[in-house]
């Protein structure tokens, strides 16, 4: 109680007290794991610019088919009278002026066939979504590297044979193989970023880790644009993942699954050479680490599985609110983006501006995130969509300037929410459970953004529509998080057990989420 009433005391003007913040940081002097290789260093940086370029062809493979299933004008080769969609049609011509070759011409995806692009872009997200789930459950069962290694591999060998395929459904197959491999890269490596940062820097390099995915986006229109046929196209975003093969010697396990699985040995060796090239001392390390493993029960908390995540009530509600806040982000984040929609004019530079609307929420959200906690941030950037589509609705269809730049903002709100919620929902989940608590996360938010076209599609029976089930999605999502413990400047939770306490309200000691 003596304590209690001297922070009490020196509580500040911001409500966070000096002794307070003197507690949190003990607490992280009790994790032997992130004291040994420190919150920040050299070695911390070296592993990030290693994994982050794996993000480039993440983008570079979800937003492929923008330019591999771009349209074509074509008219009826067969017979120049009939109308090209007419049933004595039996083959077309096409205008190459901008693209050599798409999958249109390849296969002749016209008429009455034109829906299968779209198709083949839904069975893409779907193998995302399962990629997630599975390579989510691999790694928390077989570590970190070993998923995201293999995950890379399968990347490039089902990218570069989708080249070489002469027939339809074999592209969408190959496809579908890729993205569950793109989905495997997503999850491991943000959890293995997530579980080595301290937690001083966690939120700015969550934010760093998006970075990529966005200049991928970018430069995604740089090589369609010199790469006018989409063999050579596809080809190009494939060939890179040959480089992310290197992962299997230059990116190391994480420690801190190492300490969780029961393998003590292999986390100290880890630790000592984190250590050594930050410059901090190793001398204690292998005992700090040796003692911390006689009170947890690392061996069997490490076979935790999805349905750990709802085992128990407290956990069970967070789980909820998160995958609710990522269903958010996967059907507002492209399903605002699709709304904009193609303006006409330059297909290149339409693509690149739409990326570069990225790019604002992205960097505001380092900030947002460090000053105001992940709660907060997810709120106000939930709130900023949901109010500006849902004012869409109250503009006349024919003021175009208004109804997108309203909608711009939207997608900028987004782009501050998907970071978060990856930070978020990495800080939320145990260890035990990160990568597959992420995945499933994840899955969810593939639903959502497998669903936003039919979502946009619904403009043809309401003008109205859309912008509203944009726009009240996200007011639902922000709702929920006021139920969600903030995570800024807290222990990562390691078991099932620390999951379920956290963010409980503790009668005994008055204390919520650590704070006073």
């Amino acid at each position: 109680m003596g304590e209690t009433n001297l922070e009490m005391r020196s509580r500040t003007e911001d409500g966070v007290t000096a002794a307070a913040a003197k507690k949190s940081d003990s607490k992280w002097n009790l994790d032997p794991i992130q004291r040994a290789m420190g919150q920040l260093g050299w070695w911390h940086i070296m592993v990030c610019a290693v994994v982050f370029p794996l993000k480039f062809p993440v983008a570079w493979h979800q937003m492929g088919i923008i330019f591999l299933g771009a349209a074509m004008n074509y008219t009826c080769a067969s017979n120049t009278t009939l109308d090209a969609c007419s049933k004595e049609c039996t083959s077309w011509e096409y205008d190459r002026s901008v693209f050599t070759s798409t999958i249109i011409s390849e296969w002749d995806l016209v008429c009455e066939k034109a829906n299968l692009v779209n198709l083949s872009q839904t069975i893409f997200m779907f193998g995302i979504l399962v990629g997630g789930v599975v390579f989510g459950s691999l790694a928390d069962k077989f570590g970190r590297r070993p998923p995201m290694v293999a995950a890379v591999i399968i990347q490039l060998i089902s990218g570069v044979a989708t080249v070489y395929i002469p027939w339809f459904w074999g592209f969408v197959v190959l496809r579908f193989i890729t993205a569950v491999a793109t989905g495997g890269t997503m999850v491991t490596s943000f959890v293995l970023i997530m579980e080595i940062i301290g937690p001083k820097w966690r939120e700015l390099f969550s934010v760093l880790y998006q970075i990529p995915f966005n200049l991928g986006h970018l430069t995604l229109a740089g090589f369609a644009y010199f790469l006018r046929d989409w063999h050579h196209f596809q080809f190009g975003i494939s060939i890179f993942s040959v480089l992310l093969i290197s992962y299997y010697w230059l990116v190391p396990e994480s420690p801190r699954y190492l300490f969780t699985s029961g393998n003590t040995e292999r986390a100290v060796e880890v630790l000592e050479k984190a250590a050594k090239c930050n410059k901090l001392s190793t001398d204690n390390i292998r005992s700090e680490v040796e003692q911390f493993a006689k009170t947890k029960n690392t061996a069997v908390a490490a076979k935790g599985n999805v349905f750990d995540l709802f085992r128990t009530p407290n956990l069970r509600a967070k789980t909820l609110y998160m995958c609710f806040n990522w269903f958010v982000c996967g059907l507002a984040f492209f399903g605002v983006a699709q709304y904009i929609g193609h303006s006409g004019g330059d297909i290149f530079v339409n693509v690149a501006i739409g990326a570069a609307l990225e790019l604002p929420g992205t960097l505001i959200c380092i900030y947002m995130m460090k000053a105001y906690g992940r709660k907060k941030t997810l709120i106000t950037s939930n709130t900023v969509t949901g109010l500006t589509m849902l004012a869409i609705a109250f503009v006349p269809q024919n003021v175009t300037w208004l109804n997108v730049g309203l909608a711009s903002i939207g997608l900028v709100g987004m782009s501050i929410s998907f970071p978060t919620v990856y930070l978020y929902a990495g800080e939320l989940f145990p260890t035990v459970v990160r990568n597959v608590g992420i995945g499933t996360a994840s899955m969810i938010a593939r639903i959502g953004s497998m669903i936003a076209p039919f979502v946009a599609g619904m403009g043809a029976i309401a003008y109205w529509l859309p912008p509203v089930i944009f726009g009240l999605t996200p007011l639902v999502g922000a709702f929920f998080v006021f139920f969600l413990p903030e995570t800024q400047g807290h222990p990562l939770p390691e078991t099932i057990e620390d999951g379920e306490n956290f963010g409980k309200r503790r009668s005994t000691d008055g204390v919520e989420n650590g704070r006073h």
